[in-house]
């Protein structure tokens, strides 16, 4: 009797186990926690064969202390960079759970990452400046999330290499320079250089811990004659400058003097000046009115019997005659 009732219940604990099981939500897989230019991501894939409606919650941890991430969304990634929680030294876990309803599944805990060594470094960004036969690199930090790129890594340098364009396996590399403007060394003159730029930040000897800058190309020109002329003719212009303004602050009174005189003409200048002319010439000409003109009315008269003859007016002539009292 005693064997009967065992086998019941433990045919009906299986058959009760069997049933919770097939209601517990398979979790999601592969989680990982990644970090880049100083963010933290929380990432996962979807569990076997995921039912509509799934959704997930995150969590994370630093020192045994717990934050909440992002709560019922259907995506599957969390940004969980919160610079209130986390800094740049910091360590963190995160963790990930499948929901449908009421249902949920087991959480599952991600990678552990140190913020300062395990993001990766984005690209610089790289600027070329071609003068004569040199070219100078300008260099700009990638932006970080938390801080920057100089308060986190202060020992952080430059791997620069360059080539002529096609001769890649010809590179010359420049390490551990810290300047973020450099000026390329012993070019050649009408060619065409291609340069690239890592950051190293000696925290990580993981080559895929920085991102390479994209490859940028300039081309040199002619050689440059006299690279220091330029320099010479500022400091001339300036010297010339300071001089003038300085001269200007000293013999200011002499100069406001020269430019503007208190001194005023005697009293008969301004006299002889401000008269009126009194030339005779120029009275006649004031007091002048325009002439009169004074002229004679003429008429002209054909002779009667020349007209009739047919004759010609200028062969028969003419008779003038003025108006009584003409001259």
């Amino acid at each position: 009797m005693s064997a009967s009732i065992s086998a019941f219940i433990l045919t009906f604990s299986t058959l009760c186990g069997s049933r919770v099981v097939s209601g517990v939500l398979s979790p999601p897989k592969n989680v990982r926690l990644t970090s880049y230019n100083m963010d933290l991501v929380l990432r996962w894939d979807a569990p076997d064969q995921p039912a509509s409606g799934l959704l997930y919650t995150t969590e994370y941890n630093s020192s045994f202390i717990s934050y909440k991430g992002c709560v019922n969304i259907s995506t599957l990634e969390c940004d969980l960079t919160n610079p209130k929680h986390i800094y740049e030294y910091g360590r963190y876990t995160g963790r990930v759970r499948a929901q449908l309803g009421t249902e949920s599944s087991a959480w599952v805990e991600s990678n552990q990452i140190a913020l300062d060594k395990d993001t990766v470094i984005g690209s610089p960004n790289v600027s070329l400046f071609s003068n004569g036969a040199t070219i100078e690199v300008s260099i700009k930090d990638p932006v970080f999330r938390i801080s920057t790129l100089l308060d986190v890594y202060n020992l952080a340098s430059y791997k620069i290499t360059y080539w002529k364009h096609d001769q890649k396996e010809k590179a010359i590399s420049i390490n551990d320079m810290r300047q973020n403007r450099v000026v390329l060394p012993n070019l050649d003159p009408w060619t065409k250089y291609c340069v690239q730029v890592q950051l190293d930040t000696e925290r990580n000897p993981n080559p895929n811990h920085s991102e390479p800058s994209a490859t940028v190309c300039e081309s040199t020109t002619i050689e440059e004659e006299a690279p220091w002329l330029a320099a010479v003719v500022t400091f001339v212009v300036m010297a010339m400058a300071v001089a003038v303004v300085v001269v200007a602050v000293v013999h200011r009174k002499r100069i406001s003097h020269f430019l503007c005189p208190k001194d005023a003409l005697p009293q008969h200048f301004k006299e002889y000046l401000l008269a009126p002319p009194n030339s005779s010439m120029y009275l006649d000409m004031r007091n002048s009115h325009p002439p009169k003109e004074i002229f004679d009315p003429v008429s002209i008269i054909a002779d009667s019997s020349t007209l009739e003859e047919g004759l010609p007016l200028e062969a028969a002539g003419t008779s003038c005659s003025k108006q009584p009292g003409t001259t």
